[in-house]
């Protein structure tokens, strides 16, 4: 008897690679041809590219305005690069451009130089070639003998190039976009990723040296690069931006104007910070470079086939790569090609569950040369990812574990993620965009103030240039140039105390949105469930008929179920240790087997097989010394020669084992019930299948249905490793189900509940079974006992068998609750929706994925109603929860997503703020994670971003109101002919607006979520109101005491004294100084809000202290100033000490009314929710999509027509219109596998996961098709050694 250390001889068929035929015809170059055209079209990258050729003419006049305007004009194009190209360039055919301006879906501007290389790599200038219209452009290797072009999704590869004279490219965003003659456009280089088939990769041999030099220079080297810039690069791009360039014009008018010691002080501050700025991007940008680049040393196969040790820099596409036995950190992304390995993949998608990578299977050449084509998306568990860590790999049939490199560089999947932090999606934030128009109406307000002071002094007969510097001074006191940097810092203290709560966060910038979010999508597994299962117990199933449930696996009779338990699995001992998915773990554990994996030490005989094998504890191994892994075995030992690893979008995981003294292979198939029972032989299937799924999973438990299929004895070895999955899980016999308890993670239903006690609606977004989602979303209160759930089947057209349309597509609304269940509805007070009873009330919709495709593309115009009510969506792929998630970021939501696994990163990068429950402190894979593993986390962020929202609303409303104060203060100061004085301002920005400002941040989130979210517009009623109206009291107490003080005794008007220049020492200044200086405080007071969204100003001890220090000093220069300090302010004392209490006194009347205004009247329900509602209904656009279409739900009673029906029998009726469309094209298969099965199944790869595979078996037989002869050594039913 031969055990499964034993190996078998792997032979791999080689065949020739098809490309994809696509032709371009010479229409479609025409159209890509021109000054303008569009890249990446109908993607994420999608961009607009002008050609620019220079222009002599318009070159000499833009550089003599940069001239005469001293280079402003220069400057105003360093900041807007793209206008300095249009200004000196023209357009022109991207044939002759030698620059391109890009315009991305997001308004923002790029340049990029198109630069020239020789197939030798060296450069050339635009004017040293000749004939580049006529010269076909790429590389001389092509990966085929397939000539010609192929145009793909916007992309070429180095497949479809001819051998070329040189290569023109231009560079953007990490990503290179090369010229492509032959379809007249520029398009992005990729690498062997489209337009490929799978045997391709199997059929490729080792690059010649030539050939790996040659794409080196079209692809570049395989490095990921964070260029650390130099500081004095830095310097210059810091002191040339926006806010500097005005710092230097302030501080340059000021030292004109003799405001030496502001001036100083503002210099000062500005090298700290800049200084401060230079280190701290720096640090970021070695700590990013650290992080990402690496580099190593790998194991290349080259030239003659020899394996050569090289740079992981040097890779290129096509490179044939070793993985060693111990493990590695990927370098590119490659397809493994043989042998398995053992990846975390944690870097990338947060989820730190070892993931298994199996070769990418070698499809059979059918008899009419169909193909399957490589697939990144589909193949993904044969591909290791670069980035990632392979833990340990398996070895095979004498052959290493190989690879071909198939990406690199910033192409590879890591690369992409770090392009993503590179250049982030703008946060499209409708608070940023106020900000702006709200610096606009400062700036407005600073020219009125300019052309009224030009205006007053020149009717004064005052110089030119003291005008000249009065009214500029203007513009530098109502456009406050601290504003940047002060709006930024809620958002730094939000970031640290999140980081306290174990809240990591990539994208700061991401925290205010956070305070927006007013739904919040959740995953079931793992999220709002334990990661962890019990295993509840097992259903057998005997002669197609459900046996009594089992709870204790031990009593599981031995046989095909107990085998497939014990098998079909991917788990991997790692460090000694079982590691796997924990389902599969708690599975196995149950059934008392043992795992083991014989041959990963270096002294085994590589050129045997070593599958993982699985036995019963009784049966020990006992180990022949004499040869290491051969062993004495029971008849009970099983090998796993084959796994197909599980796939979310297949909704299932196979394996192919082999048991001692048998002579054939067994399939074993776990999976989703629903697709597990598509993939069986009906009559196995027990009748009543979806009562019995129903009642489990109405309770919450997770199901999982076990099929198995004896394959025939003819099967060899050789030919199983050259099937595809599809081919294989079909026509199973159905086992029975597993049945597991999921429990609620404690923290779930509270934090629902909290939720929904704020208005943030909870949506559960799940790929579990439906009935298990409506279980669970009642337990943790997504839906209340008293509200409804719609079941939403959305039925696609029925089609005859010539593809004819015989019904349309319809939806059925079925009420979940039973006639049981609404009564009891109904006696706790709530109502139902049903026709039949004549109520309404409100109520949720549930979806599942196949509906929901059918929705998308049958019915949009109801979906967007489906996703205003919907609450809980099942049997979603990864894809469809992006989906969901932008519908309802289209609808107007601000979206949350928390998620905990890979499945879950489309939709956790789409929403406005996703965050992933990881042990990683920081993932790419969403802007935040929690390392805290539970949904506690969202309503921290959310509370956090609320405080960082508010924060930023009240510093930007301080700084507004401090500049328009100021700038009151000089207008009314320059009608007599004075101004604030040197040390005065000093006082005033930088002991109290600076520090004021800082601490205003200070305060901490409030403990619990408002039902009312904080503003998000800045121009809307209340925020408008409250600058206008603060303004309002500011303005009319500095306009009183100016006419006050005059009308006192004791008052001197300030007189010009030509021998003293500015001598502003006066009454004049000394009354709106002591207003003013009051006045600032007060600010800070009234718009530092606590709750709802922030703690107490009290809570603030920083910000406490802050106003005591500047309140007792303020008060000191009023009530009584030594005669030293007052000279020192050049204040003129004021010799009535009650006059001066008088200022004390006002400035508590000034707060009063400040503090009804903003406390009483702004921040009321009437104002703030009531009026602005009604004005939101007169303004087109001022309410998001989801308000109008919730309250047409409402007002139509008729809809939805909900009835009542059977679960068990909705899914039923659901899963076989899906599955009879799908088996429409059956007979266009054509894979033929005979045996002694009763029915034959020709099918095309490109369609088996479409096709219904009830009543049909697998036929093998040998001879039938030419492809899978085998040879005569594998004829033997028994399985020998083979070494090479």
């Amino acid at each position: 008897m031969l055990s499964f250390s034993e190996t078998f001889y792997f032979d791999i068929c080689y065949r020739n690679s098809k490309l994809r035929p696509r032709a371009v015809t010479r229409r479609t170059m025409a159209q890509s041809m021109g000054s303008k055209t569009i890249l990446n079209k109908g993607l994420d990258d999608q961009m607009s590219v002008t050609g620019y050729r220079r222009h002599l003419i318009k070159t000499g006049i833009t550089w003599f305005f940069i001239f005469i305007t001293a280079g402003l004009l220069r400057l105003f194009f360093y900041w807007l690069p793209h206008l300095m190209i249009e200004a000196m360039y023209e357009t022109c055919d991207l044939t002759e451009a030698t620059y391109v301006i890009l315009k991305d879906e997001y308004d923002q501007w790029f340049v990029s130089e198109v630069k020239i290389i020789t197939k030798d790599g060296q450069s050339i200038k635009a004017n040293q070639r000749s004939g580049s219209r006529t010269r076909s452009l790429g590389s001389n290797t092509p990966l085929s003998e397939t000539e010609g072009t192929v145009s793909h999704k916007g992309g070429v590869t180095l497949n479809i190039f001819k051998t070329a004279e040189f290569y023109r490219y231009f560079v953007t965003k990490k990503v290179k976009y090369i010229w492509n003659t032959e379809a007249g456009a520029f398009q992005k280089l990729k690498g062997i990723e489209d337009s490929v088939s799978c045997n391709f990769f199997h059929e490729t041999t080792p690059l010649t040296y030539e050939q790996a030099t040659a794409r080196r220079v079209l692809y570049g080297y395989n490095s990921i690069r964070i260029h650390v810039t130099p500081i004095i690069k830095l310097l210059f791009k810091e002191v040339l931006s926006p806010f500097y360039i005005f710092q230097i014009f302030s501080c340059s008018l000021w030292y004109y104007d003799e405001y030496e010691y502001y001036a100083s002080c503002i210099v000062f501050i500005s090298i700290v910070s800049i200084v401060a700025t230079i280190y701290e991007t720096r640090k970021m940008q070695r700590a990013l470079r650290n992080t990402i680049h690496s580099s190593t040393t790998v194991n290349v196969q080259r030239g003659d086939q020899v394996t050569h040790e090289i740079s992981s820099d040097d890779l290129v596409p096509g490179d044939i790569i070793e993985i060693p036995r111990n493990g590695c950190l990927m370098q590119c992304d490659a397809v493994l090609i043989t042998g398995n390995c053992i990846v975390n993949e944690s870097m990338l998608t947060g989820e730190s569950v070892p993931v298994t990578k199996t070769p990418l299977p070698n499809p059979q050449m059918t008899q009419d040369e169909s193909v399957v084509y490589f697939n990144i998306k589909d193949h993904a568990r044969h591909i290791l990812f670069c980035g990632t860590n392979v833990i340990q790999t398996r070895y095979y049939g004498g052959q290493s574990v190989k690879a071909i490199v198939f990406r690199t560089g910033f192409s590879t999947s890591k690369g992409e993620l770090v392009r993503s932090i590179l250049y982030p999606k703008p946060v499209d934030f409708k608070f940023n965009r106020d900000t702006y128009k709200f610096v606009g109406v400062l700036a407005a307000i600073a020219c009125m103030g300019l052309v009224f002071t030009m205006v007053l002094m020149s009717n004064r007969g005052e110089l030119v240039s003291d005008i000249i510097v009065r009214s500029l001074d203007l513009i530098t006191i109502a456009v406050p140039p601290a504003l940047p940097a002060a709006l930024t810092i809620g958002i730094v203290f939000a970031q640290k105390r999140l980081k306290q709560a174990r809240i990591y966060c990539i994208s700061p910038r991401s925290i205010n949105v956070c305070g927006t979010i007013n739904t919040v999508c959740f995953d079931k597994t793992g999220t709002l469930t334990e990661d962890g299962l019990d295993m509840h117990g097992v259903v057998p199933v005997s002669n197609a008929h459900f046996d009594n449930e089992i709870h204790n696996i031990n009593l599981v009779p031995v046989g095909n179920f107990l085998v497939g338990m014990a098998t079909c699995h991917s788990l991997t001992i790692i460090d000694g240790k079982l590691s796997g998915d924990p389902l599969e773990l708690i599975m196995f554990e149950s059934t008392g087997w043992e795992l083991t994996e014989p041959g990963v030490e270096e002294t085994s005989n590589f050129d045997m097989i070593c599958p993982t094998i699985v036995y019963p504890k009784s049966a020990k191994l006992k180990t022949n010394s004499s040869y290491g892994i051969d062993y004495d075995v029971s008849p009970q030992e099983i090998g796993i020669v084959r796994q197909f690893t599980f796939s979310s979008s297949l909704q299932r995981m196979s394996v192919v084992i082999r048991q001692i003294g048998k002579n054939n292979f067994d399939i074993f198939t776990k999976g989703a019930p629903e697709m597990i029972a598509s993939l069986c032989v009906t009559h196995t299937v027990p009748d009543d299948f979806h009562d019995v799924l129903t009642k489990y999973t109405m309770r919450g438990y997770r199901v999982l249905a076990l099929a198995y299929r004896a394959l025939p004895e003819k099967l060899k070895y050789a030919k199983l490793q050259r099937l595809q999955r599809e081919q294989l899980e079909r026509s199973l016999t159905f086992l029975g189900l597993i049945v597991m308890e999921n429990r609620l993670k404690p923290e779930s239903k509270p934090i629902i509940d909290q939720l929904k006690a704020a208005n943030i609606r909870p949506i559960m977004v799940t790929g579990d079974n439906m009935l298990t989602a409506l279980s669970v979303a009642r337990e943790c209160n997504f839906v209340d006992s008293s509200e409804s759930i719609i079941l939403v089947q959305a039925l696609p057209a029925e089609l005859d068998k010539d593809g004819n349309e015989v019904n349309p597509p319809y939806i059925e609304y079925i009420d979940t609750a039973g006639k049981k269940d609404r009564k009891s509805i109904l006696k706790g007070g709530g109502q139902t929706l049903d026709t039949e009873f004549g109520s309404k009330a409100f109520y949720h919709f549930a979806v599942n994925g196949k509906s929901w495709s059918t929705l998308r593309q049958s019915f949009p115009d109801i979906i967007n109603k489906i996703v205003v009510r919907g609450t809980i969506f099942a049997r979603m792929s990864p894809d469809q929860k992006a989906q969901l998630v932008e519908y309802l970021q289209d609808l107007g939501y601000y979206v949350g997503m928390c998620g905990d696994g890979a499945n879950d990163c489309g939709a956790l990068k789409t929403a406005h703020a996703g965050i992933s429950l990881s042990e990683a402190e920081a993932s790419v894979a969403s802007p935040f994670t929690s390392k805290t593993p539970n949904i506690a986390c969202v309503p921290t962020m959310i509370r956090e971003g609320r405080t960082a929202l508010v924060t930023s609303f009240g510093i930007f409303k301080y700084m507004a109101c401090y500049s328009l104060t100021q700038f009151t203060s000089v207008l009314i100061l320059y009608w007599v002919g004075v101004n604030i004085t040197d040390f005065q301002f000093l006082y005033i920005d930088l002991f109290l607006l600076t520090t004021l400002s800082i601490s205003f941040a200070f305060t901490k989130a409030y403990k619990k979520l408002n039902p009312r979210p904080p503003l998000v517009r800045m121009i809307s009623l209340a925020p408008i109101s409250s600058l206008i109206l603060q303004m309002v009291i500011m303005v009319g107490f500095q306009v009183f005491f100016y006419f006050y003080i005059q009308k006192a005794d004791w008052f001197v008007p300030w007189e010009d004294d030509p021998e003293e220049d500015y001598d502003y020492a006066s009454y004049e200044n000394t009354s709106i100084f002591y207003c003013s200086a009051y006045q600032y405080i007060i600010l800070a007071i009234v718009l530092s809000k606590g709750k709802p969204y922030r703690k107490p100003l009290t809570s603030n001890i920083y910000f406490l202290l802050n106003l005591l220090v500047c309140f007792g000093v303020t008060v000191w220069l009023n009530i009584y100033p030594t005669d030293g300090v007052a000279e020192f302010f050049e204040i003129q004392q004021i010799p009535n000490i009650t006059y001066r209490c008088i200022f004390l006194g006002a400035a508590f009347i000034n707060l009063f009314l400040c503090l009804l205004l903003e406390t009483f009247i702004l921040d009321s329900y009437f104002f703030s929710v009531k009026l602005q509602s009604k004005l939101d209904r007169c303004l087109p656009g001022a309410r998001p999509l989801h308000e109008p279409l919730e309250e047409e739900i409402c007002r139509d009673s008729s809809w939805p027509q909900a009835k009542v029906e059977d679960l068990a029998r909705t899914f039923q009726r659901l899963d076989s219109a899906h599955y009879s469309t799908s088996n429409l094209n059956i007979d266009d298969d054509n894979i033929s596998l005979i045996s002694n099965d009763t029915a034959s199944l020709k099918s095309n790869d490109n369609q088996a996961s479409n096709v219904k595979t009830n009543d049909i078996s697998l036929q093998f037989e040998k001879g039938d098709n030419p492809s899978f002869t085998m040879h005569d050594e594998f004829s033997d039913s028994k399985i020998k050694t083979y070494k090479f």
